[in-house]
This record gives C-alpha cells, sequence and structure tokens, in this order.
C-alpha cells in the first residue's frame, strides 16, 4: 500500500501535468511545421529538446546538496502556488466565467500569425519557424522539468516521476505523428483541473514535512489531501457559476 500511496500519485501528478505542457507544445510545432516547412520546425523542437536535457543534467546532481528539509519545504510551497494557480484557473472555466481552453482554436490562431508573419524562407534555418519552436518546446518543457522535479525531489521519486512525463511525451508524439493535427479531442480543462488537484496536495503535503508535521497514514495523507481538494474545487466551481469574478488580463491563458 505504502508503495501504491506514494509512486502512484508521483507517475499521475507528473503524467498529467506533462501531458497538458506537451499537447500544448504539440499545437505550435504543428502549426509551424504546416506553414513554414517541417524541417525548421524540427530543428527548432530538436534544439529546445537539447537545452532541456542539459538543464535537466546540470540541475538533477545539486539537487543532493539541499538539505532535505529544506528542498521538501521550499519544493513544496513551489507546487503549492503552481498548483492553486491551475486549480484557480480550472475552478474559473468550470463555473463559466473564463473560457475553456481549445487547442483547435489556438492551432488556427498560431497558424494565422504564422501566415501574416512574412514569406517562408527557402533555406533550413527559417528564423520565424526555428525561433517559434524553439521557444514553445522550452518555455512548455521548462514546466514539465518544473513537474518531475518538485514531484519526484522531495520523496526519492525523481524515476517514477520521470517515467510518468516521459510516457506522456510519448503519448503525445505518437498520436501527433498519427494524426497531424491539434489534439483538441484531448480533454485539456479536465486534465489542468486533475494537475492542480494533485499538484496543490503534493505542495500541501511537503510544506508539511518541510516543517517537520507528522503526517497521519504518511504517504497515504496525499491521496487524502487531494480528494479534499478535489471536493472543494468542485463545490467553489459551483458557488461561482453566474457569478462575476474579475480575472487579470492574459491570465485565461
Amino acid at each position: 500500500m505504502t508503495v501504491w500511496t506514494n509512486v502512484g500519485p508521483s507517475v499521475a501528478a507528473a503524467f498529467l501535468g506533462s501531458l497538458v505542457e506537451f499537447v500544448e507544445a504539440l499545437t505550435i510545432v504543428l502549426a509551424v511545421g504546416t506553414v513554414r516547412g517541417w524541417r525548421p520546425a524540427l530543428l527548432g523542437t530538436l534544439a529546445g529538446a537539447v537545452l532541456l536535457a542539459v538543464l535537466v543534467v546540470l540541475i538533477g546532481p545539486l539537487l543532493h546538496y539541499i538539505k532535505i528539509g529544506l528542498l521538501q519545504l521550499v519544493v513544496g510551497v513551489l507546487l503549492l502556488l503552481f498548483g492553486m494557480r491551475w486549480l484557480r484557473k480550472a475552478i474559473l472555466r468550470t463555473a463559466g466565467i473564463i473560457p475553456l481552453h481549445d487547442e483547435a482554436a489556438a492551432y488556427a490562431s498560431e497558424t494565422a500569425e504564422l501566415r501574416a508573419a512574412g514569406p517562408v524562407a527557402t533555406l533550413l534555418f527559417d528564423p520565424i519557424a526555428v525561433v517559434t519552436t524553439f521557444k514553445a518546446v522550452v518555455l512548455e518543457g521548462i514546466e514539465v522539468v518544473f513537474i518531475v522535479i518538485a514531484v519526484g525531489a522531495a520523496g526519492d521519486m525523481l524515476v517514477p516521476a520521470s517515467i510518468g512525463a516521459a510516457f506522456a511525451g510519448a503519448l503525445v508524439i505518437a498520436l501527433g505523428l498519427i494524426l497531424h493535427r491539434p489534439l483538441a479531442r484531448v480533454p485539456e480543462n479536465a486534465l489542468k483541473f486533475a494537475v492542480g488537484v494533485l499538484i496543490s496536495a503534493f505542495g500541501i503535503y511537503w510544506v508539511g514535512e518541510g516543517l517537520g508535521f507528522g503526517w497521519p497514514g504518511e504517504d497515504l495523507a496525499i491521496v487524502v489531501l487531494a480528494c479534499l481538494l478535489l471536493v472543494t474545487a468542485l463545490v467553489a466551481s459551483r458557488l461561482a457559476r453566474g457569478r462575476r469574478i474579475p480575472v487579470v488580463i492574459g491570465d485565461a491563458a
């Protein structure tokens, strides 16, 4: 039971969180490849992936030099802030206060912007295509790296978290190669709701661990916290329906 309650949530949180980020990156890569050409699009994607791999290699070993209590506290706070941000947006979307995220619409918007950016270069290094895909992969990939490290580092679960993220990446890449279109049918908003709940639960758990709080049931407390957060979020979205809540510009992304 201990293995499942510890490894299971770590894999699930890393998988779901990474799945969302990979889908968003894939949408941009597909748009660039369709409009500007596949060779520069893949070149930018590869360059971004290499940079992320270098960051992981450099950052990973440094975690062993940080005291476990401090690491748990810092990771817990970061996870809580990150998870609550996602959960807040998911609640507002579920309540109908801000629009649902639509990958098909994002794809159409991205292709329109790329077509308006100017003529396609005839060389391999089309700067617009390379920079656009590189930026997309790096920005979304950094969030994946953060999710994996934050979910796995404090509890010595880096390997399970990495496996969850790698499986999400392989799944999105495979579907992208097969479909050659944005994964508009992926329930991204539901995924973000689940990710917000799971990552916030991890955040609360690791903050408690970092402060020396002994959780009843140990790792099982993560599951209990996730259930409590889910119920609270569903009630909050229900109560928020029909209400006008000010949303900061750009916050509905």
